[in-house]
């Protein structure tokens, strides 16, 4: 049966060779038979089309060797058309994987077939029969050409990125230059609006980075260091972006863009300094608003490329939230890390006429102290100024101005009236500036200058003399005195009491008191460590100690009016003519102009020079630091000016005071050697006959006297009762 299947072929086959009719393959050749001919068109929708197909050209692309039929499936030549339903050539049908490949243009992945939008077919950017083969310079994808072939499309995107950095350093040959195909070889747009952008957002970061960061052909052609680049990764942007999944929190291109990335020093660029507000604004919008009306924003505007755009206050890549202990403009770091570095540079307050010591004023100031000692509540500068709309103080606008400071200042201090204004609030002891406050400051150095000097040298000679005397008794050379071994009564408990009080508060004072004026020095800086909050209990600390030290001189008061003994003390301080001839006295004795020692009664001038001083102290610094501590209320019946005085008042007594302890009083009880190592009247009440004769002779004879004259009371008063 085969057989004869077989034998029946044979004859149909050639009884149709006999008959003329010829069966063959479709070949190359059969197609060009026609569509070589040059005017060879059909009419489509209306339009002529060439079916004009080059043989050349045909037999140099990488489909040579392949039959027109294998790309044109089901044409039949003898037939006009070839076939009914023409269809778009399927290249899927060998480049089964070109899709993925093509990550670019996903929508080939979702096309089940060719269409004829150039970015579902395969022609659209590798042409028909005119297919250049990929390992030839002819090539349109090559780095050199790939811009340019896929502008063909993307016309608006290539004119972007021709000129920009990227396309500079690949027309230089740069082989670590990006191209086209560099970035979006995978899913790195949402152009349709129809992925996740979350993701599409963190892929462009990665996309970024593996270049800048990773590859070191490019890390060393370019000047941003890594660490400059990675600390993006601490910013706002990269938190919001990662740990809080924003999607709209901003990446490299949101700033840098996507194609025209130009380098910063470029005024073309979207990160050259004078277009960064306008690249912030893409977000930040109302925020740049307001710095557009600012003083600085006018500058900007001016293209005064001194005056601050938002990097320089927030800075780059390492943005970090306001409220950031590390970022720029958090509220401890702003003053000293923002403002400061143009507001106290000498060129720029020379250029542009502005005053040079506005910084220092500050940082000398109460709030300027008190925000460096740790203050949570103080003002910065952003307080009074604004952070963003900053104006100039003759700017009726402005804050600071001096018709709105009554409203500035009240953020902080309720009540506040319009003698706020009165005074500079950037106050100095600069005599072109602040005469007043400069005259007193200046004759309180002189004060403390010669009176501390003064101490100081009359101790020193104090202490020659004495130490002298000291040794020529041990050496035999003058015989020492014989005194007895009676106790005499120096302080009452009452008075210790007192006097206790007083060392305490005073001690406390000065040390809480520098500790405000001083933040900066090493002991302040050890307490802030171990407490964090030290600013706030020195506040108060100091105010407790400031009612303690003037309830105790309130109760001395009281105590030299209405008691016995008190009344006693009070007059025995009195100044009398004899306390500065014994002053005389003693300096002529050791200088070595006289050989007679002066005498001295219970309070010679050195203690009563101390004590109305401290009187006079004390009455200074409760009267000025009652104005300090009630500031609203003082500040406006006294003004701002009058505040700066007593401030500059305080201070410069607590000096004087504190010098006036540690120089005087403490060589009189502790350094004199007539009483070294101490003199313990102060914890015990009572000195030593010795310390007595010493320091207070008359008193001692006078005591003995009055003993004297009471033995013999006593005496006769028991022969009378004989």
């Amino acid at each position: 049966m085969v057989k004869l299947l077989i034998k029946s072929s044979l004859s149909i086959y050639f009884v149709l060779l006999l008959g003329g009719i010829s069966i063959h393959a479709q070949t190359n050749e059969d197609c060009l038979s026609c569509h070589s001919d040059e005017t060879l068109t059909k009419d489509q929708n209306g339009k002529e089309i060439s079916l004009f197909v080059k043989e050349s050209v045909l037999k140099s692309s990488p489909h040579a060797k392949l039959q027109c039929t294998a790309c044109h499936t089901g044409f039949d030549m003898d037939n006009i058309p070839h076939k009914e339903n023409i269809e778009p050539i399927n290249c899927l049908t060998c480049h089964k994987n070109v899709p993925v490949k093509h990550a670019f243009h996903p929508q080939m992945l979702k096309a089940k077939q060719p269409a004829a939008s150039p970015d579902l077919n395969c022609k659209g950017c590798h042409g028909t029969h005119d297919i250049v083969p990929k390992n030839t310079s002819s090539f349109p994808f090559t780095k050199a050409k790939i811009v340019s072939a896929c502008g063909k499309c993307h016309n608006a995107i290539a004119a972007t990125f021709l000129g920009s950095t990227h396309d500079e350093e690949l027309q230089k040959g740069n082989a670590a230059a990006p191209d086209c195909l560099t970035c979006h070889h995978g899913t790195i747009s949402n152009k349709n609006g129809n992925r996740n952008t979350l993701e599409i957002k963190l892929s462009q970061e990665r996309l970024c980075f593996s270049c800048h960061v990773d590859n070191p052909n490019v890390r060393s052609k370019i000047a941003p260091t890594v660490k400059f680049i990675k600390s993006y990764e601490n910013s706002v942007h990269s938190t919001a972006l990662h740990k809080k999944g924003n999607s709209k929190a901003a990446t490299c291109i949101d700033c840098h863009t996507a194609h025209g990335i130009i380098k910063g020093t470029d005024s073309r660029s979207t990160v050259f300094k004078l277009n960064v507000p306008q690249t912030c604004s893409k977000c930040h919008g109302g925020i740049v608003s307001e710095y557009k009306e600012s003083a600085h924003g006018k500058a900007i505007a001016n293209r005064n490329m001194d005056a601050p755009v938002c990097t320089d206050c927030h800075g780059e890549h390492n943005i970090l939230k306001h409220n950031d202990p590390s970022s720029p403009v958090a509220y401890k770091n702003l003053s000293s890390q923002v403002c400061s570095p143009c507001h106290s540079s000498v060129r720029l307050t020379d250029r542009y006429g502005m005053s040079s010591n506005k910084v220092s004023s500050y940082v000398t100031s109460y709030h300027g102290l008190a925000l460096k000692g740790g203050s949570r509540e103080v003002a910065n500068c952003a307080s009074c100024h604004g952070a963003h709309n900053i104006k100039s103080a003759s700017d009726p606008t402005s804050s600071v101005n001096k018709a709105n400071l009554k409203h500035t200042c009240g953020r902080c201090h309720p009540g506040a009236n319009e003698n706020f204004a009165i005074g500079k609030i950037h106050s100095t002891a600069v005599e072109k500036e602040d005469p007043l406050l400069y005259w007193i400051s200046t004759t309180y150095l002189f004060l403390i200058f010669s009176i501390i000097g003064g101490m100081f040298i009359h101790n020193i000679v104090d202490l020659f003399r004495k130490a002298k005397t000291k040794l020529l008794i041990r050496r035999g050379r003058i015989d020492e005195e014989e005194h007895g071994h009676g106790l005499y009564l120096r302080m009452t408990l009452s008075e210790r009491i007192q006097h206790g009080t007083l060392v305490i508060s005073f001690f406390t004072l000065v040390f809480t008191g520098f500790m405000l004026r001083f933040p900066d020095a090493w002991w302040v800086a050890g307490i802030r460590n171990i407490l964090p909050h030290a600013f706030d209990l020195r506040s108060i600390i100091h105010r407790i100690a400031a009612v303690i030290m003037v309830s105790g001189s309130l109760y001395h008061f009281y105590y030299l009016l209405f008691t016995v003994r008190g009344r006693k003390l009070g007059y025995d301080l009195l100044p009398r003519i004899q306390d500065a001839k014994d002053m005389v006295n003693a300096l002529k004795y050791n200088f070595g102009f006289s050989e007679e020692k002066p005498r001295f009664g219970r309070f010679s001038y050195i203690e009563k020079s101390e004590y109305w001083a401290l009187v006079w102290g004390t009455i200074i610094m409760t009267m000025t630091g009652i104005f300090l501590w009630f500031d609203n209320t003082f500040i406006g019946l006294f003004t701002k000016l009058g505040w700066d005085i007593a401030r500059t008042v305080h201070y410069y007594e607590a000096w004087l005071a504190f010098l006036a302890i540690i120089v005087w009083h403490f060589y009189f009880i502790i350094f004199n050697p007539d009483v070294y190592p101490m003199n313990l009247a102060w914890l015990k009440g009572t000195i030593t006959e010795e310390e007595m004769e010493d320091e207070h002779p008359l008193e001692l004879e006078e005591i003995k006297r009055q003993a004297y004259q009471q033995e013999v009371k006593n005496e006769d008063n028991e022969n009378k009762n004989i």
